[in-house]
């Protein structure tokens, strides 16, 4: 049994460079040797790989998952005038880039497992609905099948917002290759990270992927013509190639965030709280572990006392935002979303996290609630 105060941080970057460091460093060597900064071979090596792993026809390079939703948004034609329905207990990126795309954000509630509830969706659409953006939240996929089906039968796109979810999988197949795009962030934070800013967007669609690839790029078609005016929004070369070599590690750091939940999932049985869980048709990668308790601030605040670090994502929901006063939402408007955004507490769940540090995060909780 731990019985030796630990301080455990919520996230520990540099700990995941620990082992490949060396390795990242050679990569960045050859790179200035080569004076390839920008839209270089790491960077079509890493959209061809990351094609790969999303099942998917293209990847396109972005400078951030905000970007990588806006360009999708101005790929579909989509603005002023159109309304877009997202989830109000995201992170603000995925209305924001609807609002600065010059479209109106339109939210519906979540189920429990914090994703789009469907049956609220269809109730929010109007014939100004252009596209439903499906986050898939805390790492674990969408409905992605019911939503598919409602934008078929109201005939508006269907875009994933995977900044948490690279990875993860619904039914078999990787999310970002549902929607007509799916958006991924590459922030320092996310599963799988660039030491700096980066975005990916997914398509299958040709016509989509030949305007990105202009879009990113000021609408260049070549260094001299312009094709129409866009946008600097280029994956840098550098990034790219430290992402290469990361992405070898994915798929063991993403087994061991799952073990790590698996683990959290099995002790906290029989506790006062609701425990996330992946469905049969899931696989979750747990960009978050999220439990849910009335107690949530004398829980945090007892994981403190005891060098626990832990987070709330997010504590201020998105229509509640004084950016979104003018969208007219009121308490009440959202019951699921407004009564988790009181209740959630983020777990450390990182891969570099020590059985150790999982059993000493353990026996807290149980601790916490006389077990």
């Amino acid at each position: 049994m731990v019985t030796e105060k630990m301080n455990i941080p919520y996230i520990s970057l540099g700990l995941q460079h620990k082992d490949i460091k060396q390795e990242i460093l050679n990569s960045i060597g050859t790179l200035l040797d080569s004076g390839q900064f920008i839209l270089g071979e790491e960077s079509q090596r890493f959209e061809k790989s990351f094609a790969e792993l999303c099942g998917t026809k293209y990847a396109i390079g972005v400078a951030n998952g905000t970007d990588a939703l806006f360009l999708s948004l101005l790929a579909l034609g989509i603005g002023k005038g159109d309304e877009v329905i997202t989830a109000p207990n995201s992170f603000l990126a995925s209305a924001s880039s609807v609002a600065i795309a010059g479209a109106t954000p339109v939210f519906a509630d979540v189920r429990a497992d914090f994703n789009l509830d469907p049956v609220q969706v269809e109730k929010a659409i109007t014939p100004r609905t252009k596209a439903i953006i499906a986050v898939h939240l805390t790492g674990r996929p969408a409905p992605l099948d019911e939503l598919n089906i409602l934008a078929k039968k109201h005939n508006i796109h269907l875009i994933e917002d995977a900044a948490q979810a690279i990875g993860a999988r619904y039914k078999g197949k990787a999310v970002g290759s549902y929607g007509i795009t799916g958006c991924f962030s590459l922030h320092p934070l996310k599963n799988l990270a660039a030491c700096g800013d980066g975005g990916v967007i997914t398509t299958n669609d040709e016509s989509v992927y030949q305007h990105l690839m202009l879009a990113r790029n000021h609408g260049l078609k070549n260094r001299d013509e312009c094709t129409f005016f866009s946008y600097n929004s280029r994956l840098d070369n550098l990034q790219a190639a430290i992402l290469n070599i990361k992405l070898k590690h994915l798929d063991t750091w993403t087994n061991r965030r799952r073990a790590i939940a698996k683990q959290y999932q099995q002790a906290f049985q029989g506790l006062d709280m609701i425990i996330p869980n992946d469905t049969e048709h899931e696989k979750a990668v747990y960009h978050t572990f999220i439990i849910q308790t009335k107690l949530r601030n004398e829980l945090q605040q007892f994981l403190k006392e005891a060098g626990i670090d832990s987070k709330v994502h997010y504590p201020v929901a998105i229509h509640q935002q004084e950016a979104a006063a003018y969208l007219g939402y009121r308490k009440g408007d959202f019951p699921v979303t407004e009564k988790q955004v009181e209740t959630i507490l983020s777990l450390p769940v990182y891969a570099e996290l020590a059985d150790k540090q999982v059993d000493y995060i353990i026996l807290h909780v149980k601790k916490f609630f006389g077990k």
